[in-house]
Order: structure tokens, then sequence, then C-alpha cells
């Protein structure tokens, strides 16, 4: 690091480019300084990251949906073991260019998945960071199910909602005449985006906070804590799910017997 010039580090930042984390890099150069969210992911990660465990020694990670690495980074710097991967190849050449100059080179690693590829693997982690993803995926309950197979500890899981956050407890069961309450505003529901929002045609729902939170429950978390807007802090559940053989029949048979 100390010998390379400011310079050459913006020269090397430009021909990675473009950038979608803002690192910080220890000279204090920054990769996106004109981010059209500001300091992004930093301010994010100050919101929350108190909720996090500040010592991370001897866990391991898997961020799915790195980027540039910026959450890898942060859960390496506090002792943890950290796969990043993501579909993006552009963004995994950033943070493998970054994670030296924070000589984090031996604390992360960074290949190149998506979410539905970790099925298909027994590796599983102490910590699942799973940030920006779930709205992105035209299967996300498989998605949270992949992941649930995955997490030992603690999921951190954000995501994109709709308005709201009131909450309906829908009962155990109701008949088909029952199902206006399905319009009920706190009814677990998702918005299916099947034009493009905010110009990327990757944006496919988007949920609301009870649904977000019943998506998890379903999947065999709970929610440990919310320390931010659309952060939501989970630990696998010690109940057990109803009718576990017939999700773990149609898991095995949408991820060709993994």
């Amino acid at each position: 690091m100390n010998s390379q010039t400011s310079a050459d580090l913006r020269q090397e930042i430009d021909q990675l480019g473009p950038w979608f984390h803002n690192l910080h890099l220890p000279d204090g150069t920054q990769t996106a300084p004109d981010h059209f969210l500001g300091d992004f992911p930093r301010k994010k990660w100050e919101s929350f990251q108190a909720a996090i465990p500040a010592d991370l020694r001897g866990w391991s990670a898997l961020d799915i949906g790195c980027n540039a690495g910026f959450y890898s980074f942060e859960l390496a710097r506090r002792g943890a073991q950290v796969l990043g991967v993501d579909h993006d190849e552009h963004y995994l050449q950033q943070a493998r260019w970054a994670a030296p100059l924070y000589g984090l080179q031996d604390q992360t690693r960074f290949e190149r998945k998506q979410v539905y590829d970790l099925a298909h693997d027994d590796q599983t982690y102490d910590l699942v960071w799973f940030m920006g993803v779930l709205y992105h995926l035209r299967y996300p309950l498989l998605g949270l199910d992949i992941v649930a197979r995955k997490t030992r500890r603690l999921l951190v899981l954000q995501t994109m909602t709709s308005p709201g956050q009131e909450v309906t407890d829908p009962p155990e069961d109701m008949t088909l005449a029952e199902r206006t309450m399905m319009n009920d505003p706190g009814w677990p529901k998702m918005a299916f985006l099947e034009r493009r929002l905010e110009r990327d045609p990757t944006n496919w729902w988007a949920p609301n906070h009870a649904c977000v939170e019943a998506m998890i429950r379903s999947a065999g978390f709970e929610v440990v804590s919310r320390p931010a807007h659309e952060i939501y802090v989970c630990q696998p559940s010690s109940r057990s799910r109803p009718h576990e053989d017939l999700l773990t029949a149609e898991y095995l048979a949408a991820t060709r017997g993994s």
C-alpha cells in the first residue's frame, strides 16, 4: 500500500469501475465518493452494526451478493473467515483487488456463484449475510430455503419492502369464504414487479414487512432484532416447521436432490 500513490490508486479504481460500493481505502481514497446514495453502504452499516457480534473470531461467514466486498471486509475485521459470492465477476474483481489493500486477503475469499448454486454443496456457516438479494430473485422463497440450510447461528437479511409496518396474525386455517381477510393491510403479501423499478429489470418483488417476517418463519428462522429499516437479524428456530416432510420433498425436487 505504501508503495502506491493516491494517483496510482485512483487510476486502478477507475480501471475497475464502475463501483457500487464506496470503499474507504486505508490511505483515505474512496472508490465511489460521488455515489448517488451517498456514502453507501457505509452509512447503512453504521445504522445497524451494533446488532452484529463485535467478536467474530472462530466464526465462518457467507456474504451472498457481496458486490465489492464492503460487508465481507467488515465481518473479517471482526475476526470472521468470510466467503463472498456474487454472480457478477466485475464486482468480484473489485473485491479481490481491495482485500490485500486492507490486509484481509487471508480472511476473505470471493467466488462467482448465485444463491441457487449454494444448494449444491454441504458447507454451512455460522453467519450468513443476505443483504439486498431477496427481491432480485425470481424464486425468493426457494432462495431463502437454501439460505436456511447454510446458516448455523445467525442470518442478517435486508430486502426492499413495500410501504407499511402493519402485521395481521393469520389464523391457523381458514375457509375459502374467509379470503377477504387477505385484503387486510397487515396480511403477508408481495407485490410483483413485472416491469422495471429504478430501471433495474431484476427487481422482481416488494414484500411488505408482514410478508418478510412470515417468510423468515416459514424458512425456519425467528427474528432476533430489527436494528434498522428493512434489516432483520435472525437465528434458526428451535421449533419444527409444520409438514416438514412435504417441504423437504419439494426443496429436493426444486434443487435436483441436493
